[in-house]
């Protein structure tokens, strides 16, 4: 089962819902706007994507720009992301797809083809 972190207004966690749901892959709705994500939960996502912290978040949103965090976010600590990720979940690239062992940040067709595997 998958945890499925996004934003029901999202086009883009829509698109990334149908596709799961008519592929008939299991998984819960963690809505980011409405959940409290722990910063465990945000450490545990970065570090099974093997991603840059950056990449976790969403750079084009509106909370992103007004902190002003284009400018800020190299001298964060990684705690700090942390910290400013789950207090603010709009601030999450989404959606993001996680079980046990892997972690999709946003939604790449080509990449969920994978979980029909």
């Amino acid at each position: 089962m998958y945890k499925f972190y996004c934003y029901s207004k999202c086009s883009t966690c829509r698109k990334a819902k149908k596709y799961l749901d008519d592929h008939h892959i299991p998984y819960e709705i963690i809505d980011i706007n409405d959940a409290k994500i722990h910063c465990e939960d945000i450490k545990k996502i970065h570090l099974k994507s093997g991603k840059d912290i950056k990449k976790i978040f969403n750079t084009r949103g509106t909370r992103y720009k007004q902190l002003n965090l284009k400018k800020r976010i190299d001298d964060l600590s990684l705690e700090d992301c942390y910290n400013l990720l789950s207090n603010d979940g709009m601030l999450m690239k989404r959606p993001i797809l996680e079980n046990e062992s892997s972690v999709y940040v946003g939604f790449k067709e080509n990449e969920y083809d994978e979980l029909k595997q």
